[in-house]
């Protein structure tokens, strides 16, 4: 099995790679079109160069290896991928061969969590209406980061089932530090998952997102069309 796992950034993203790394039968590949999405684009991203320079930066290569033998002889491939990488040049035919899997989180959270860690945020940056659009475009299965930090397990279990897949255990927890399969950008966004050793328990009251309540409204259609969807 191929699982392509679509969210935007400040998603539980990393967490759910986490999960799915610590299965013996996983491989991981963490954001493999990040680097060809910086090398392509004119965006100014934390560590661009450091991450162009040490990921395969070309997006022909990257896709043609989203399909290739799986690393280390695993019986599965867990991709995290983030939609706002995959910009309008890059192929995409290979999602149709993966099984996919959209996480979503309500973007007041996003937005709160994703200025801890940039001043500017634009919805460019958090990918929810390119979330939609590969939703509309591949579809896949729906799933509420809130939801599983309620109850990892139980929703967790419900996924698995979902795609045929056997739940395993070892989803539930992970232990602390870096990852050997973490991207070069994990010393600057992984700081928080880096000290946990499984999924943080539910959340509170949604965050005020202050002078980036327009940001919040137009991307809510799109966090709302998805989450009508989620198992």
């Amino acid at each position: 099995m191929r699982i392509a796992m679509w969210s935007g950034p400040r998603n539980l993203s990393t967490a759910m790679m986490y999960s799915f790394g610590n299965r013996a039968d996983f491989a991981v590949w963490d954001e493999p079109f990040y680097a060809p999405y910086l090398a392509t684009s004119d965006y100014d991203h934390p560590m661009k160069d450091e991450i162009i320079a040490s990921h395969e930066a070309n997006a022909e290569t990257v896709a043609s290896l989203c399909l290739d033998s799986i690393p280390d002889q695993k019986p599965h491939f867990y991709m995290k991928h983030m939609p706002h990488h995959m910009l309008d040049p890059f192929p995409r035919d290979w999602i149709r061969s993966c099984v996919n899997v959209h996480l979503i989180r309500h973007p007041a959270r996003v937005i709160a969590s994703y200025g801890n860690k940039r001043a500017q945020i634009t919805s460019e940056d958090i990918g929810f209406q390119q979330q939609l659009a590969l939703y509309r475009a591949f579809g896949g299965v729906v799933i509420d980061s809130a939801d599983i930090r309620k109850n990892p397990k139980e929703m967790l279990q419900i996924l698995c089932d979902i795609i045929g897949l056997d739940f395993d255990d070892a989803m539930l927890s992970w232990p602390s530090g870096p990852r050997p399969f973490d991207g070069v950008w994990a010393t600057h966004w992984y700081d928080a998952v880096h000290k946990s050793t499984g999924f943080a328990g539910a959340e509170g009251p949604l965050p005020d997102v202050g002078e980036d309540h327009h940001l919040l409204q137009s991307v809510m259609p799109a966090y709302e069309e998805m989450a009508k969807d989620a198992i």
